[in-house]
């Protein structure tokens, strides 16, 4: 299996967090930070897993916003690529995980693998749902931290397969 870019974007470290432990569980990963990163670091991986936490009401997060804007649909072409999402489904029960919407409507011109469940979350609406899944791997530090190691282990062992 080709090295695979994990970059990712985290303000109060949630999210930096996960991507550590999604790199461990992966194995042959580089975490990038995205604030740091260049286009041509993304170019450089065929393989990618994108973390990004929700801020406020279903908004990106600030350096994933800038680098997002620097890339277009054609940079995610070829490429198999798993998303990861953050967010807090009490308190934003009806904007849950929606950052990670916004990278999926670029980065689905890729192969996207690691489709999850909705079920154990509750939530009122999520853009982060597509075809009654997530579009992603869903992590909820705030409420259910108790669950994301496992989450976590379930959805490396379930896309490994489709990283080449």
């Amino acid at each position: 299996m080709e090295k695979i870019g994990i970059f990712y974007g985290s303000d109060g470290g949630n999210a930096k967090g996960v991507a550590e432990k999604v790199s461990s569980a992966l194995g042959n990963a580089e975490l990038i930070d995205v604030a740091n990163a260049s286009k041509d670091q993304l170019a450089g991986f065929k393989n990618l897993v994108l973390v990004t936490p929700t801020y406020g009401s279903g908004d990106l997060q600030s350096d994933w916003d800038d680098f997002l804007g620097s890339l277009s649909d054609g940079d995610f072409s070829g490429k198999t690529i798993g998303l990861v999402g953050l967010g807090d489904q009490d308190t934003y029960s009806d904007t849950f995980a929606d950052g990670i919407s916004h990278i999926y409507a670029k980065a689905k011109a890729g192969k996207i693998v690691g489709q999850t469940s909705t079920e154990g979350y509750e939530f009122s609406d999520s853009q982060a749902v597509v075809d009654g899944k997530f579009v992603g791997l869903i992590i909820d530090e705030d409420n259910q931290d108790d669950k994301t190691d496992s989450r976590i282990s379930s959805w490396v062992d379930s896309i490994k397969g489709s990283f080449a």
